[in-house]
Order: structure tokens, then sequence, then C-alpha cells
């Protein structure tokens, strides 16, 4: 439904001899406006040079000339517009803003309000009967730059939602970035890093959140039931309405989907501070910790991706009993073999149930396929005769429970026979050193990390600057066997013509395999290609094409890490390194870090560079 106000729904209300609005204390009119409840109404925040200014980015939102930037005058055209004739019907005032209608109306007692039929309202609340809320945390998905931090959203639930198991009948309360036709992955990066996206709230059905989130993206999913009333619900709920196709300002790291949600938890119940924390970044780990902190959560479900669920299935078979998964999950008749029916029969059952697995893994977001669909008929067939044994599937750490985001750093160190001490700050928010307790294995992202170094003699210089440094190593197996990926860009240091190091700009990436070696050891080998802007070459950009391999273990103390790259230029420049890195984890939020490294250059002698580094990680 298009807003008709304020022109033309105030031009009908005056051509039917609206009721007029009663006179009102200015005193008490200034006082409501400036109530914390209507400011998250009109969703306004002080301005950067004072005032107000409003995150919605519509003008069918207000009422008032100017009402994004003046609550005051929102609120008196608001008041003015609810005694507007009931004949307006869905368009009148109250059934446009029910929130702001009920708020106003508890406030000031307005028993004089006329009563216009709002039928399109009602039927929508009525099909969406709110009683309580859950905050959904779809954890992180490197493979999607919308999704890399992971995400949250919120499922409107009935009142029968826990003794008729009614969860799929929810609705799921989604805010984020509308996209017009398809930008490829950096453009979309840029995008909703500068807001080039308007961002819009949607209430769809739970079960297609579900399917995507947990089967196209195989991402796991954290549900926080909250301790909202039925009527706090309900007011969000109304609140959402007004919000119908309301276009705000969308940015990647702050005004996100976290961010707006929890604006409506505020609403949802007055006097809950969640906002206040996050002036700079909302990163949605953060805000589920925040929710969390303000006593709002009252219960925690897990729900693992399929991904995950084949993997504890198939994890106690051998690597024949996975290759007969993979044979019979690609042709069914493959149950008849000799080396399937010579099993015991409780082995039989786990092959043919991750066969079953494996195939809807390899179905997701295909057409649907009268040839799968025979093979999956046939493997519940088999498993209905022969059933598993029930699926558990370990709880991995609460993403709310790892160290938080932003990272202050500060070491001291020697390079060659230079002593240094070294600052940083990176604004987010994890490396593959860092505690991985809460973080998908071999994941790292990286952004906006500054560090500056001061040598002795009072020099200083800027060491280096990434905007960003991903990598995702993500083991293969016998039955998955996904590509292992890095991507990062910036101003880093290397080694000169004249030994001493040249401050360049570069672009690199790389993709590969990784292997899980033990259970807390990982290995990976990527090949790379690399641009860099670099005083010392000729050309203005040279590129190199080389390698990045190593180890990654998970021990007693933290994490290790033992790397060799190399970039072997264009213009016949060679750089290679050697790396280790040990963190001691000392506590949640407080790391140290030991670092040596070994760098050699077709142009330089080699240096030895050694560290010790304190991370303290805090919002």
């Amino acid at each position: 439904m298009k807003r008709i106000f304020p022109a033309l729904a105030l031009a009908l209300a005056g051509a039917l001899s609206a009721q007029a609005a009663p006179q009102r204390d200015a005193a008490q009119l200034d006082a409501l406006a400036g109530d914390p409840y209507w400011i998250a109404l009109g969703h306004y925040e002080t301005g950067k040079l004072g005032g107000w200014r409003s995150y919605v980015d519509d003008d069918d939102f207000f009422l008032a000339e100017g009402g994004d930037s003046n609550p005051r005058a929102e609120l008196a055209a608001t008041l003015d517009a609810l005694y507007a004739p009931a004949e307006l019907g869905d368009r009148h005032p109250q059934c446009v803003y029910p929130a702001r209608t009920r708020w106003l109306r508890e406030q000031l007692r307005l028993d004089d309000l006329p009563s216009p039929d709002c039928a399109e309202f009602d039927a929508w609340f009525k099909d969406i009967a709110p009683h309580s809320t859950v905050l959904v945390f779809p954890a992180a998905y490197l493979n999607s730059p919308s999704s890399m931090f992971g995400h949250t959203l919120l499922r409107i639930d009935q009142a029968d939602i826990d003794e008729n198991n009614t969860a799929l009948l929810s609705y799921a309360l989604n805010f984020g970035a509308f996209i017009e036709g398809m930008d490829n992955s950096i453009l979309y990066a840029w995008k909703g890093l500068m807001g080039g996206y308007p961002g819009l709230f949607a209430l769809v059905p739970y079960r297609e959140k579900l399917a995507e989130y947990r089967s196209l993206e195989n991402r796991d999913l954290w549900e926080y039931r909250l301790n909202l009333t039925p009527e706090e619900t309900g007011r969000m709920v109304e609140h959402v309405w007004e919000l119908k196709q309301i276009r705000f300002d969308y940015y990647f790291f702050d005004e996100n989907c976290s961010y707006r949600l929890l604006e409506l938890l505020e609403i949802a119940r007055p006097g809950v501070e969640l906002t206040d924390d996050f002036p700079i970044t909302a990163i949605p780990t953060d805000t589920v910790r925040a929710v969390e902190n303000a006593g709002l959560v009252e219960r925690i479900d897990y729900r693992p991706s399929r991904e995950r669920e084949l993997l504890a299935r198939s994890e106690p078979l051998d690597r024949a009993e996975k290759e007969q998964v993979l044979r019979i999950a690609d042709d069914p008749t493959a149950l008849a073999d000799a080396a399937f029916t010579a099993l015991p029969r409780d082995r039989q059952a786990l092959v043919q149930d991750s066969a079953f697995r494996l195939g809807r893994y390899r179905a997701v977001g295909e057409a649907r396929d009268a040839v799968a669909a025979q093979r999956s008929y046939a493997l519940l067939q088999a498993i209905n005769r022969n059933p598993p044994p029930p699926l558990e599937v370990g709880r991995p750490g609460q993403p709310e429970d790892g160290h938080q985001s932003r990272t202050w750093q500060l070491g001291i160190g020697s390079r060659d026979d230079r002593a240094f001490a070294e600052y940083g700050l990176r604004m987010a928010y994890h490396d593959l050193n860092d505690n991985a307790y809460g973080f998908p294995l071999g994941a790292q992202i990286e952004i906006l990390q500054l560090k500056l170094r001061q040598y002795e003699g009072n020099h200083w210089q800027l060491q280096r600057l990434d905007f960003a440094n991903i990598r995702s190593l993500t083991p293969r197996n016998t039955l998955l066997k996904p590509w292992s990926w890095q991507v990062g860009g910036g101003l880093e240091r290397v080694l000169g013509e004249d030994g001493d190091e040249r401050l360049v700009s570069h672009l690199s990436g790389g993709a590969g395999g990784s292997w899980q070696l033990g259970g807390d050891l990982l290995g990976f080998a990527l090949g790379t290609l690399r641009i860099e802007h670099n005083e010392d070459f000729a050309a203005f950009i040279a590129p190199a094409a080389g390698f990045n391999t190593g180890l990654l273990w998970r021990n007693g103390l933290g994490n290790l890490s033992l790397e060799a790259r190399g970039d072997y230029f264009h213009n016949g420049e060679v750089r290679r390194a050697l790396s280790l890195n040990q963190q001691w984890e000392l506590a949640r939020n407080l790391g140290l870090r030991l670092s040596a490294q070994r760098e050699f250059s077709q142009m330089a002698a080699p240096v030895n560079e050694v560290s010790l580094e304190l991370k303290w990680y805090h919002y």
C-alpha cells in the first residue's frame, strides 16, 4: 500500500470536515517529542552537528515537512492526522501508523479518536498472530560477501509454537539490502560499504529463510528465544507494518541487518538500550552478545546445517565405506553389490543414510530432477528397511561466546639488529591464530587493520594498512571437496633495492586445497596471484604468480601456524618468506602472540624479524 501522506490524506481529511484535534499543552508535546520511545519510533539519532536526523531515508514515512529532522513537528502532525475522518478506512493514519497510534493513545489518553476500519492491517496482524520472538543467527559463510560476518533476523512465533512444533509456520522478520539486477561480489561489497543500496524490512515465511540458510548456504543456525511478552512482540510487529516498503540507508558495517533489528527490540521493550553500544560498527556476533547481556535471552537452540549433519553421520565410516557412500549416492543399485552386502547391518545403515544425505546436499539449489528423485526414493526405502541410529551432531561453541570483534595490538620486536615497538588496531574481526572458540575452522576475516611501527631513534613508519584480508581454509575429504581461497589488498612493507623497506600497494588472491591431517592439524596449499605498485619497479603495476602453503595447529596453548609463501614477478624479482606464529590464549579477549619471520628477496640480503605482541579484543 503506497502511502498518501502528507498531501493527499490531509486534503481528503479537509474535504470531509475532519474532527479537529484538541489543542495540547506545548510543554507536554515538547516532553513527548523528546521521549526515547518517540525517538525510537521515528528512528532518530543525534545529528553530527546537533539536532536530529532519522535513519529512515524515505519521505513516505513522515507526515510533517522536515519530519525526518524534527521529532516535534512529526509528533504534532501525527496527532492532527489521527483525527482524520474514519471514512478513510485503510488509508487512515491510525491504520497506517498503528504503533504511533497506540503509544499516543496511551500517553495522552486519547479516548475521542475516530474509529476507522483497518481491514488490511487487521487481516495482516491476525495472519501473523504474534506471540513470542526468536532472534536467529545464521553463522558466518565466507563464500558470500553479504554473509561473511553472519546475519541476524527475528522469528515471530504464534502461541502454539511449543505445543505443536509449528516453527515452520512462523514468519521471519529480516532487514537487508534491496538489490535490483545482478551485481558481482566486488561491486556488492563496495556498494554495501558506501551505502549504495537501500535497506528494506521484509516479513516472509520462516521456512523459506530456513531453507535458504541451512540448505542453500549450508550454514548452522542459532535460535535465541527471547523473553518478550505477547504484548511486546505485538508492539514490535505493529511498527513493522509502519515500515512496509519504507527505505533506509544500508551500510555493510553499521546500519545493517543487526543494527535495525536492535532498534525493533528497543520498540518492543521500552527502556532497553541496545543501539548505544554500536556507534561505529554493528557486527552480528556483537549484537547477539548485546541482546544476551541485556537479559533478553530465555533459551538457545541449535540447528546444524545439512553439511554438518552429513559429516557427522559419515564420521564413523572408514575410507572404503565412504567410497561406497559415493557409489551408492550416484547409483542406488550399488546397494546390491557384494562389497556393500558383506558389511554388518549397522554399517550398512550408516552408509546408506550417508549416501541419502549426500544426495540431498548435492541437490541444493538445483532444479528438481526426476532421476535424482528416484535415487532418493530408493535410498529412503533402504533406510526404512534398515534405519540408522538417531543422528547426534556435536554442538559447537556459541558464536557470541567467542572473542570480541575489534582488536587493539601492542608489540615489541627486532628486525635484524633494529629494535622496534608496534601499535595496531583491527576493526574486524578474526585471523587464523586468534582464539578459535565460536569461529569456523580455518576462517580469517580481517577488515581495516592498521599497524604503526616505532624504531629506535623515534623513527615512525606506517608498517601496513590492510583494507581486507580474507581466507577460507575448508578441509577437503572423501565426500566433500571444497576449494580453499584467499583474497587481500592494502599497503604493506616489503624489502627494497637499498636494503630498506618499501611501502607498496597490492591486491592479491589465491586458490587451492586444505586437508585435515589430524584432529587439530590442518594443512593447506594454494597457488596465488598478486599485482603490486612498487617504486623500485619500472612498470607502474607488476604482476606475480606464487604459492602459499602451511600448517595450522590447534594446541593446548592456542593456535600455531607455520607458513611458506613466494611471489615470482614478471620483471624477475623473486620474493619469499617463512613465518611461524604461536598465540597463547590468556583469556577469551586477551592473547599473546610470538611471531618469527625470515624474508628473502633478489634485491636484498635475507632479513630476520621476531616480535611479541599483546592482543586485546575489545569492541
